[in-house]
């Protein structure tokens, strides 16, 4: 099955062309009433007072070439199938619908089918009387021996300039030459480690390996120039810089940083860090992205293109546009950072003795030591079988403190911060976190003057406020609660019995409203006791003994 969102095959790109429409955020863009097969987006507020400029080619490299139509940048935009040219009846009708007497530039990356398309249509309009030029854009550095190197995603910089020129309302000869010179400036590399999926067709095994990543890979799934064996995102970014560097020579330098479509905005955030501690670094001055710009469906894979900077080219990359996909310029600074101390939130106390105290301790550090086994064996199969083994985690670093005599035994409000404290650094996941909130929110509870069932009661509160659950989501809230709220009665066996009989009915519950359980369905959770009730349980009962 192909990895496609798609209704009608068909319809996909004119479809897709509506939605980006109908979601520009300038309210903007039209398109040509024509025949279906002509899909040309438009700016809405055109009046042919300027140069035009336009430009296009197959879909499926979005935002490009549509999300670039907006004042400031392209007057238009021709739209192919996916990954295939317009024809040159589309191209025709776009030049005809937005070229006025200032004539009209196309923008045509080098690929065969393009320059065909758009340049037999240039032909036709000139028939018409139209002034129409044509710059070719061939920015891809991956086959230097190759005499018609690919347009890739520079395009987009092209795209910026010669709308900037447009906009100033120069001649078409001048917009004409500041695009050409653009493109003599012009300079990308890109990498993939998986190529693109089209939709309909079913899924293949990728012909790049794992652990590989081609270099120099065409926007339309073509092979790259060569394969890197290496996934290392800094081997990567140095593999991509020396020949785009070899190119640029010195000089202040604008950096596109694109997305091909699959790769995940943290990773893009990483190989941006990357670039800043490149070879180049001291060359950049603004970074255009990371983002998808000329992107390739959902290639997995991002590319760089190096502007050389003037004035001019400044001028025009920073100005305002009005468009869906152009990305504003940011200029580079090395990572800022603000001054600040630490804060160690660590328990201060003295370690002092009390046998009773040390006595109960030792019966529940015991007590879940011995249950680790059973605890994981009842969490297997309504969780993630760990349980035993989290508050075991736990239990065993309190009583190594325990034997090791660094408990403040004899300051209760103090023992109960300490616990918390430790519980939160060694016990793993929500487990040590919620424990720790109910040992810390006691033991501040017990030092303003509460009573230790009262305390326990408060830690309790804190704990079901910050985790979420309550009692009867089959927790070990429901052993706890019943055994702390009988325990301000002053009888430890009524808070055991209560304990105990609050995990029992935790077998007949049918749904479970926190953690990992609640995601288990009734039947598998029929007649199985929470483990973290057995525990709360078990514990009250060794205090027994």
């Amino acid at each position: 099955m192909s990895r496609f969102f798609f209704n009608d095959r068909k319809q996909l790109v004119n479809d897709a062309i509506e939605g980006m429409l109908i979601s520009a955020p300038h309210g903007n863009l039209v398109k040509l009433d024509s025949d279906p097969a002509i899909r040309v987006v438009v700016r809405a507020d055109w009046d042919k007072s300027r140069v035009a400029v336009i430009s296009g080619g197959g879909s499926g490299h979005e935002p490009a070439h549509a999300g670039f139509v907006g004042k400031g940048m392209l007057t238009a935009a021709v739209c192919g199938d996916l990954f295939a040219s317009p024809s040159v009846e589309a191209v025709l009708n776009a030049i005809v619908a937005v070229t006025g007497d200032r004539g009209c530039l196309l923008i045509v990356k080098n690929y065969t089918g393009d320059r065909l398309n758009f340049g037999l249509a240039a032909e036709k309009a000139k028939r018409f009387g139209l002034k129409v030029e044509m710059v070719i854009v061939a920015d891809d550095i991956a086959l230097p021996d190759n005499k018609q190197p690919r347009g890739i995603a520079g395009t987009a910089l092209v795209h910026k300039i010669a709308g900037y020129a447009a906009e100033q309302g120069k001649s078409l000869n001048d917009v004409r030459d500041m695009a050409l010179q653009a493109c003599d400036n012009l300079w990308s590399l890109g990498v993939a480690m998986q190529t693109c999926n089209l939709p309909g067709s079913d899924d293949e095994e990728g012909r790049i390996r794992k652990g590989h990543v081609e270099l120099g890979l065409g926007i339309h799934g073509e092979p790259g120039a060569s394969v890197v064996d290496t996934q290392n995102s800094r081997a990567i970014i140095e593999t991509l810089v020396k020949p785009l560097q070899a190119q640029a020579g010195e000089g202040r330098l604008a950096v596109l940083i694109n997305n091909l479509g699959g790769v995940s905005a943290l990773e893009m955030a990483l190989l941006t860090k990357e670039l800043a501690h490149s070879a180049l670094k001291n060359q950049i001055a603004y970074f255009i992205g990371p983002a998808p710009l000329v992107s390739s469906l959902d290639m997995k894979g991002f590319s760089l293109s190096l502007l050389k900077l003037n004035t001019a080219f400044e001028q025009a990359l920073n100005a305002p546009v009005e468009t869906l996909g152009w990305q504003k310029p940011v200029a580079f600074t090395p990572l800022r950072t603000l001054a600040h101390t630490p804060l160690h939130d660590s328990v201060e106390f003295t370690p002092s003795a009390n046998a009773n105290v040390a006595r109960y301790l030792a019966a529940a550090t015991g007590c879940l030591i011995a249950l680790e086994n059973r605890l994981n064996a009842l969490d297997a199969k309504v969780g993630d079988g760990d349980t035993g083994s989290t508050f075991a985690q736990g239990a065993r670093d309190i009583a190594q403190w325990l034997e090791e005599d660094r408990l403040p035994l004899n300051d209760l409000p103090q023992l109960l911060l300490v616990v918390g404290e430790r519980l939160a650094t060694v016990m793993g996941g929500s487990s040590g976190v919620l424990m720790s909130i109910f040992f810390t929110a006691a033991g501040q509870a017990l030092r303003s003057g509460k009573s230790l069932p009262d305390a326990l009661l408060t830690g309790l509160a804190q704990m079901k406020h910050y985790g979420g659950a309550d009692r009867g989501d089959r927790t070990l809230i429901d052993a706890l609660q019943p055994a702390l709220e009988a325990l301000q009665t002053g009888d430890l066996q009524a808070a055991a019995s209560a304990a105990q009989q609050g995990a029992d009915a935790t077998a007949s519950m049918g749904k479970a409203g926190a953690g990992r359980s609640s995601y288990v369905n009734k039947e598998n959770l029929h007649g199985v006791t929470d483990p973290g009730a057995v525990a709360v349980a078990e514990v009250f009962a060794a205090f027994m003994r």
